[in-house]
């Protein structure tokens, strides 16, 4: 068992002159690699990509990438330097639609650029990025506290997609808490759906799970139901990309069935997320944008061919799950109801 989560990211250097190193997490679970960062396009890409992935690690990535983005726009004039943060600006929110993480991260190193020069206000932003991601450390092991207490010796916990360390820093979100579990002698085991069509359940929760000494067991996604009546699952756990204000929950597409057949089988549904990856500003699953990507990874894998030839695919990466669905959201402020959420946000 390793006790020292893997980070998905670290800064290397100054802000001047650093660069931000990142696990690819498309070449795991067979390469752990990392790949460095030194100037936007780069890190662009590699969001885009999925090279980094989770929402709260997609905006750790961004609140640095605001700052390598500005390090050749030091010696502007205070004019000048704020016309190229509000351009660069633009172009790291445009990488990925639905993560509010990467929204906020953003907004919040823009808004720490004070000062009277160029290079003080961007010494002011590498400190602010550097603080994002600190706090997310911090909001992790409180997310992992709260879900903890809520759990039985020897939980069989059903989840999707990937919400540990890789996706959100720190113990990470929903595998935050069977960690922490696993930790406190409570011996939890994991269900972890595949996550087509790129496969982060069986590539990178996995991974986790099997490097921390968790019993791990892939399944297809379209199995999840069939354990559930079976008895084989005690609660489900998943992370998040955006929350509505009534606490409708966007996520890795297939979550939405999950929650589904949870509440036929009477099962909880829990949300583990930091409060950074709510939307104040949307008060439904209506005002949540959901990125499709290309229709090329569900027809192909690893370059090769999965459909017949002429096929067409559509690609939804995120479903969004309504919140009379969810029976609680585990945050860094304790565990809230649907119904609380709104009134703990109008508190954060």
């Amino acid at each position: 068992m390793n006790d020292l989560p893997l980070q998905p990211l670290r800064w290397m250097g100054d802000a001047a002159t650093g660069r931000l190193l990142l696990v690819d997490q498309t070449r795991l679970p067979h390469e752990l690699v990392e790949l460095s960062c030194a100037d936007a396009a780069t890190l662009h890409e590699a969001i885009r990509a999925l090279r980094v992935r989770g929402a709260p690690s997609i905006g750790m990535a961004a609140a640095h990438g605001l700052v390598l983005a500005l390090q050749s726009a030091r010696q502007l004039d205070l004019a000048a330097f704020r016309t190229e943060l509000a351009a660069c600006a633009a172009a790291l929110v445009g990488t990925r639609p639905t993560a509010v993480n990467l929204h906020w991260a953003v907004r919040t190193v823009a808004e720490a650029a004070q000062g009277s020069s160029a290079a003080t206000c961007h010494e002011a932003m590498h400190a602010a990025a550097c603080k994002i991601e600190t706090d997310q450390q911090a909001r992790s092991a409180a997310m992992a506290a709260a879900g903890t207490a809520l759990l039985a010796h020897g939980e069989r916990i059903l989840t999707i997609c990937n919400a540990g360390p890789l996706a959100a820093g720190g113990l990470g979100s929903a595998l935050g808490v069977v960690l922490l579990a696993a930790q406190r002698g409570l011996a939890p085991t994991v269900w972890a759906c595949e996550t087509r069509p790129l496969l982060q359940g069986a590539r990178l929760t996995a991974f986790e799970m099997s490097r921390a000494g968790i019993p791990v067991t892939v399944l297809a996604d379209s199995a999840a139901a069939q354990l559930m009546a079976r008895g084989l699952v005690s609660r489900v756990l998943v992370g998040a990309d955006r929350i509505a204000r009534n606490g409708d929950t966007a996520n890795k597409i297939g979550t939405y069935a999950l929650a589904l057949a949870a509440a036929a089988h009477g099962l909880p549904f829990h949300v583990v997320a930091p409060l950074s990856t709510c939307d104040p500003d949307i008060p439904d699953r209506r005002g949540i944008p959901v990125e499709e990507r290309a229709a090329e990874e569900v027809l192909h894998f690893q370059g090769l061919p999965v459909a017949a030839s002429g096929a067409a695919a559509i690609n939804p990466a995120f479903d969004i799950t309504p919140a009379h669905l969810i029976t609680s959201f585990i945050t860094e402020r304790g565990v809230v109801a649907p119904a609380g959420l709104a009134a703990l946000l109008a508190t954060r």
